[in-house]
């Protein structure tokens, strides 16, 4: 294990001197990933599949590796690896940019035969904006733990005027987009409404359409207002990157002034009024009026505000919705005999999710309360020294996907915090 590794590991048994079960419950996590999921390809690119999926998604890729982040900065192998991997997240992001999930070969391998533009690279084609977002926040955070720029080649140039490309057709989905996507003989969020096009929404507010949600749920509605926020903080990054490395004046002003667009919307559109909780933010709109208030489990979300770095113009309504989610107004929070938390429509009722315990530990003020979700977290391994994807709130033991590396990442990511250990950003 490399010196850098072993060093954090350190910390987490100077912080945790009498509970060598939390101990062992971050070594496992916290090597899990880079001795099951990554691969160094022949042509020095890093291949980074989900677990027990084999194929790499551009965003789940991102989270798993957020925690190494740390050691790169001192671990010249480590931050190979990872500049490794933002070139190849940008290799398939210019292949298509429509694209969530990729193959680590052109072989064809897919989740399913869905109705749409697929090549051989492709394991899935559903159009989430956060998987646009992500792999520009790595390559931002590579340079701002390492210092490291030479991931900010000509493919990653032409990437951000792709993304930017993508959002500006993606502003007008209704009169501009040529996206489909259909899935036969599949449960309903499998698939988009209306023959691939998805729910109709009103065109020209600002806000970004998105078919899917980080889960790969179908929205409801189609402006995914978590996924707006982290496309915001995004293009700060994209305009800064721009301007310092690139020195194109021109391309970071239109990021700018996406950004800003985007900004303004969802405090004009996205701010309900809750008759219990007062002022909120919706988790998904049309424009035409239609919402829904609630979260979901995984990331962006609403209770991930603040770890993406979305500064919300509306304090109270940020306070009134995390009150929110972590109640029963959220229906995705569930309260077991054993957990409480909040969970997705892509598992079943009652099952509550690691990543969103985590990131209701991150997004904390209260160390206590980190260390509480910490030991939460522990107690709900369902005995496999790992985190799942959702677990029975009642009883532990059962879960879904018993190797699932983002979980696992984020869990060490909170053990870290928890230390004064943190990702600069």
């Amino acid at each position: 294990m490399p010196a850098s590794l072993q060093k954090m590991i350190g910390r987490i048994r100077e912080a945790f001197p009498d509970d060598e079960a939390m101990v062992r419950l971050f070594v496992r996590c916290f090597t899990n990933t880079l001795d099951t999921t990554v691969q160094k390809m022949p042509d020095g690119t890093t291949h980074v599949i989900t677990g027990d999926i084999p194929a790499m998604w551009l965003r789940d890729s991102t989270a798993q590796v957020r925690p190494y982040l740390i050691a790169a900065a001192e671990d010249e192998e480590i931050a190979d690896l990872l500049t490794g991997l933002s070139r190849r997240q940008f290799f398939f992001l210019n292949h298509d940019p429509y694209a969530n999930a990729f193959n680590r070969e052109p072989d064809g391998s897919r989740w399913d035969d869905d109705e749409t533009e697929m090549t051989d690279w492709i394991w899935e084609r559903k159009y989430e904006i956060d998987s646009l977002c992500y792999p520009v926040q790595l390559a931002w955070l590579i340079w701002k733990n390492t210092g490291r720029t030479d991931h900010f080649d000509g493919a990653f140039r032409e990437g951000l005027s792709r993304i930017l490309s993508v959002w500006r057709t993606e502003q007008h989905h209704e009169e501009q987009s040529s996206y489909r996507f259909v899935r036969k003989n599949c449960y309903f969020t499998d698939t988009l409404s209306r023959d691939g096009r998805g729910a109709p929404v009103k065109s020209g507010i600002g806000l970004l359409w998105s078919g899917f949600r980080p889960s790969d749920d179908a929205c409801v509605y189609g402006y995914l207002i978590p996924s707006n926020m982290f496309a915001a903080v995004v293009l700060g990054y994209m305009e800064t990157i721009a301007r310092q490395i690139f020195g194109e004046e021109a391309l970071a002003r239109e990021a700018a002034a996406l950004g800003q667009e985007i900004r303004q919307a969802i405090e004009r559109f996205a701010v309900v009024r809750n008759p219990y909780l007062g002022k909120v933010y919706a988790y998904e709109m049309d424009g035409y009026g239609q919402y829904l208030l609630m979260d979901d489990a995984n990331v962006p979300s609403l209770l991930a505000m603040e770890y993406l770095g979305y500064e919300p113009a509306d304090a109270e309504a940020a306070r009134n919705t995390r009150r929110m989610i972590l109640s029963c107004a959220n229906p995705y929070y569930y309260e077991g005999s054993a957990a409480q938390g909040v969970g997705s429509q892509h598992t079943a009722p009652g099952y509550i999710w690691h990543i969103a315990l985590a990131v209701q530990g991150l997004t904390s003020h209260s160390r206590e309360e980190k260390l509480r979700i910490l030991n939460l977290m522990k107690q709900t391994d369902g005995g496999r020294g790992m985190m799942h994807e959702g677990f029975d709130g009642n009883d532990p033991t059962r879960y879904t996907r018993e190797w699932f590396s983002w979980a696992n990442a984020m869990f060490c990511e909170l053990a870290l915090d928890y230390c004064g250990i943190r990702v600069k950003r």
